[in-house]
């Protein structure tokens, strides 16, 4: 973790402050394109989003729907359901395309887990995402904390199926897979986020092949769990690499895909190179069921747990996102 001595514990960098030490530096752009008709967002029953948050906050739990800005947020919280982000809000990396804070994060709350789990059972979810910010200061990189979480909601909630989102765990991917495949999840989920051409701008500090090689491993340790993988389109790749990444993706045995419009969270992140028409969505989406995957969700505003039990469960990308 690079972070200079004068950031306090605690401190949110966002923004310029945040994009100040990463290795290709963004440009602030001094307008954002105007989104295409079919990225479009609708808040549907906003007392149900406020009864959620205000549990969140009484739990002192965090959501990635959030902390990132999903687009998404109104409906997945209004049909009561949310993607909970472990281990604090403050990120040790600085990724470009994300709009989670970078800083110095608190020590681990050991009463997390149970905060969650006591969470899930009171919200009554039959599905659950648990996600993570970067935790680059933990010599497991918060691997006994995601098992802690499966352990908490399994006890009390033993039929509610667990999605977990990790991050590469870089330098620790061995020792968090074995912790993990103790008390694995229903599914492993792990985004690449772009193409490898692209992995110094927009994901420094992680690597391509690392990742993986993350998604193989625990495959190996636990043959019977589903691996899943998101990444985004619009930052900058071509269609070829798109393709390339997806054979990748089956040659590792990936189980679950999720592809999404890159959507820039504010002028100091990185910019959107190009807005993916709806006809380059259908061709990923074309592909991936050809290599066969599990399932494959290809569509502007797919998020890597995005209605994440129905594609669990074999259903289509939601419409209207594949409409024309």
């Amino acid at each position: 973790m690079d972070l200079n001595n004068t950031v306090l514990t605690g401190k949110k960098l966002r923004g310029a402050e945040k994009m100040a030490r990463i290795p290709i530096k963004v440009v602030p752009t001094e307008t954002t394109p105007k989104k295409p008709e079919w990225i479009r967002t609708k808040i549907s029953q906003p007392e149900e989003v406020q009864i959620i948050k205000d549990l969140l906050r009484q739990q002192k739990l965090h959501t990635v729907c959030e902390e990132a800005a999903c687009p998404n947020l109104p409906q997945c919280f209004g049909s009561g359901t949310a993607t909970f982000m472990i281990m604090g809000d403050i990120c040790t990396r600085r990724c470009p395309f994300c709009d989670v804070a970078h800083g110095r994060p608190h020590v681990l709350d050991t009463n997390e887990p149970k905060h969650l789990a006591e969470t899930v059972k009171n919200l009554n979810l039959k599905y659950v995402v648990i996600t993570s910010v970067d935790r680059d200061d933990l010599k497991d990189g918060g691997a006994q904390h995601f098992a802690d979480c499966i352990r908490e909601i399994r006890e009390i909630s033993p039929n509610t199926l667990i999605e977990i989102l990790v991050p590469d765990f870089r330098g620790r991917a061995d020792i968090a897979l074995k912790i993990l495949s103790q008390n694995p999840p229903d599914v492993f989920n792990h985004n690449i986020e772009t193409v490898p051409r692209l992995y110094k701008a927009m994901r420094p500090g992680s690597n391509y092949q690392h990742s993986l090689d993350l998604l193989k491993k625990f495959k190996h340790y636990c043959p019977d769990i589903p691996t899943k993988c998101g990444l985004m389109v619009g930052l900058g790749e071509v269609e070829a690499e798109v393709i390339v990444l997806l054979n990748d993706l089956k040659d590792y045995q990936v189980d679950y895909v999720t592809i999404g419009q890159y959507l820039q969270p504010s002028k100091s992140h990185a910019p959107i190179h190009r807005f993916v028409a709806l006809q380059e969505f259908k061709h990923y989406q074309i592909h991936g069921e050809r290599l066969a995957f599990k399932n494959i969700w290809s569509a502007p505003l797919v998020r890597s747990s995005y209605f994440a039990d129905r594609q669990y469960h074999g259903e289509a990308v939601p419409n209207p996102y594949m409409s024309e």
